[in-house]
């Protein structure tokens, strides 16, 4: 009996990133190839245990091995000593920008030089997109590209989209894209005259969580407990509802008490709240809306993200409209052309320069071409299936996999 690949897999949290990038590639690696994979995942590795490292082959590990960014580089020499294939994956630039919520504390505590360290130490890096793996090379020549990818059969991608006699426009994302979602150039007020046709809506609400403040002359750190009307959610309503002028008073008020709970109003409100759910049954949001918007600020830290929104979309067979920056001009192909639909397109891409009219346009172009929405849906999800499908992609890295283990 032939002897299998050993592989620990130390994933970086217990939420987003840590299963589209560590764990349920892995999962799927030991489950599709088990007589040539062994995969271990542990959250906390034995750093000091040499015992522990040596039964390995490969380590995969997201953005630093360990909770301790100072000695990770050593640790990683340290394998690489021992024969020990050390992988580390990344899927964000490691510095956001300053309008991110977590620059000043990256910055404080240099975690993206700490980063590059890993990454210049590491036996290979593996990223999502070809954009963000020539970024990477500056540090490291050895990169290979791993897209993030969907379970077709997972249940969140397979909930029907119940009918509805308006056209609901959607947005699915977390806490640090105000800039991003800023870019929509009050398109809802924009759209005034068919609004009566339209239901804005948006998924992932949180009210959770804590404000970080900085001492300026001390530098000192101080928590507290964020107020609902100071997230960055609150701020995302007011641009889904022109500030609330889109609802009348008594859902205004609803909305405006922050508690969850469904407002008894049929599917006919003009927007609609959907509250956060857990990274296993997130992407069930999608349901809720036709049109998905994915908007974002040009500059490096969004130029290499991954494609996620234009996946996630396809799966579900969403019409998607996107910014004409990085990811998003991978897959994605514009379906306008001289103000027309054409058959080479798969979505509607609106450049920088046209961020102040087009995506209300590309709204109301939908709107009056309502059939569109389901044929560009129809071809996103041939784009995307078979090229982001887990199955695939599992192949492909359990052949390069193997292909370092002489």
């Amino acid at each position: 009996m032939k002897e299998k690949i050993n592989v620990l897999v130390t994933p970086s949290d217990k939420t987003g990133v840590g299963k589209f990038r560590s764990v349920d590639p892995h999962v799927f690696l030991q489950n599709l190839y088990p007589d040539d994979f062994h995969v271990d995942i542990d959250y906390e590795p034995q750093i000091n245990n040499i015992e522990y490292w040596k039964k390995y082959q490969i380590v995969h590990a997201h953005r630093t091995i360990g909770q301790d960014y100072n000695i990770a580089p050593q640790l990683i020499e340290w394998l690489k000593s021992m024969g020990i294939i050390v992988i580390i994956d990344l899927d964000d630039y490691w510095l956001p920008t300053v309008e991110h919520p977590i620059h000043s504390i990256i910055v404080k505590h240099k975690i993206d030089e700490k980063i590059k360290n890993n990454l210049k130490a590491a036996s290979y890096v593996t990223t999502t997109t070809e954009i963000f793996a020539d970024e990477i090379k500056k540090l490291n020549k050895n990169v290979i590209v791993f897209p993030n990818a969907i379970n077709p059969k997972e249940l969140q991608f397979n909930q029907p989209t119940p009918p509805s006699d308006k056209i609901r426009v959607g947005w699915l994302g977390g806490s640090s894209h105000l800039h991003d979602l800023e870019l929509l150039g009050g398109f809802v007020q924009k759209n005034s005259d068919i609004n009566d046709k339209l239901q804005y809506v948006i998924c992932g609400f949180d009210t959770r969580g804590t404000v970080t403040e900085i001492n300026p002359q001390t530098g000192e750190e101080k928590q507290r407990d964020i107020l609902p009307h100071e997230t960055v959610w609150a701020r995302y309503e007011e641009i889904f509802t022109t500030n609330y002028k889109i609802v009348d008073d008594e859902y205004k008020k609803f909305l405006q008490q922050f508690k969850e709970g469904e407002y008894n109003s049929g599917n006919q409100l003009p927007y609609v709240r959907v509250w956060t759910k857990p990274v296993t049954t997130y992407a069930m949001n999608y349901s809720k809306f036709d049109i998905s918007l994915a908007p974002i600020k040009n500059h490096i830290f969004n130029r290499m993200k991954s494609q996620l929104k234009v996946i996630e979309a396809g799966f579900y067979k969403k019409a998607l409209i996107a910014s004409e920056i990085g990811p998003y001009t991978i897959d994605l192909v514009h379906c306008l052309k001289n103000g027309e639909f054409n058959e080479e397109g798969n979505a509607i891409l609106i450049p920088e320069s046209r961020n102040h009219s087009d995506w209300s346009k590309a709204i109301k172009k939908l709107v009056q071409n309502p059939e569109m929405i389901k044929v560009l849906g129809e071809r996103l999800y041939n784009t995307v299936k078979d090229k982001y499908d887990l199955n695939v992609v599992t192949k492909n890295r359990a052949e390069f996999y193997k292909s370092l283990i002489k």
